[in-house]
């Protein structure tokens, strides 16, 4: 299978990359490298330093002919999405119709989209958790505006257009490769602080709920959309709610690390709890998460530690 996939020099799709390409797929990337990485791009795939906004793509479609495009490319960042909405939604919206419209012009088979599944359920009310995806949209940041924005294009798409499509709506990715310089992340934040025998920066009281999901369990999502979930969007999570007092308290265990947390005030636009439901995807998919949080954050912090 001939698959393009979009950011895939950063943290997540470079393992979906990665996996692809042991699967025996012809596999083509397209990242502007704003985060992503060289290190990350697997030298089977063909890579092609392009910004996903720019029209120029289209010549990335005619050349490489793709059967399949798996969208990963995206302003990620929920406090510059804030400051800068427009700025957002020109790479999230904009970006991802022109990746659309070259998918239909093309005759792509299979459209697969990472959504996000906490920044579109919103906060909610504590009687929904875990969400469901059929639960209400709450949007609170021009990010998750932007990723439920995309949803809706791919669902009018494919009526109009015919494209077949998946989306997949990820909780809090975390694992081997995530950037602890950024926003996002916060247990590469923590290990690298932790490493450096800092204490890590806790926002808020540490009781925030989230749905922390292993960057393995999600790459074997992004294999099942291949060829399964037709027209559906799926929650890609565990089904628990950790806070980020867990994870501190594990990476503390694993890291013999004898510090304390500094706790700072909670910071605007930031969700209390979400967590997600995922039976759908069991099955529809018949995927579930195999990383309970201990076990993946031990293999990440393994990963970092190798690398020190």
């Amino acid at each position: 299978m001939n698959i393009l996939v979009t950011g895939g020099a950063g943290f997540i799709a470079s393992h979906i990359v990665d996996r692809y390409i042991d699967l025996g797929h012809k596999v083509s990337i397209i990242d502007n490298l704003s985060s992503g990485k060289k290190e990350n791009i697997n030298p089977g795939a063909t890579f092609y330093q392009f910004d996903i906004s720019s029209p120029e793509i289209e010549e990335i479609f005619k050349k490489e002919k793709p059967q399949v495009v798996n969208h990963h490319a995206a302003q990620i960042d929920v406090r510059k999405a804030l400051e800068d909405p427009v700025f957002d939604a020109g790479i999230n919206i904009i970006g991802s119709l022109r990746l659309l419209e070259q998918s239909v012009k093309y005759k792509v088979n299979k459209f697969i989209f990472a959504s996000s599944g906490g920044a579109i359920y919103g906060e909610g009310d504590k009687r929904e958790l875990p969400f469901k995806e059929d639960s209400l949209f709450r949007p609170e940041s021009p990010y998750g505006i932007s990723k439920l924005t995309v949803e809706k294009y791919l669902y009018a798409y494919r009526h109009t257009n015919n494209i077949s499509y998946t989306v997949l709506r990820y909780g809090n990715v975390y694992g081997p490769r995530q950037d602890h310089t950024g926003e996002a992340g916060v247990v590469a934040i923590f290990i690298s602080a932790m490493l450096a025998s800092k204490p890590p920066n806790i926002y808020g009281n540490g009781e925030q709920l989230r749905d922390y999901v292993f960057v393995e369990d999600v790459v074997r999502a992004n294999e099942l959309a291949l060829t399964g979930g037709e027209g559906k969007s799926f929650n890609i999570g565990t089904s628990y709610g950790g806070s980020v007092n867990e994870i501190f308290k594990y990476l503390k265990s694993f890291l013999h690390f004898s510090q304390e947390p500094i706790y700072r005030p909670r910071r605007a636009g930031e969700i209390e709890k979400v967590y997600l439901d995922t039976t759908l995807v069991r099955n529809e998919l018949g995927w579930k998460a195999e990383y309970d949080l201990e076990k993946g954050l031990e293999k990440t912090v393994a990963f970092f530690k190798d690398r020190t």
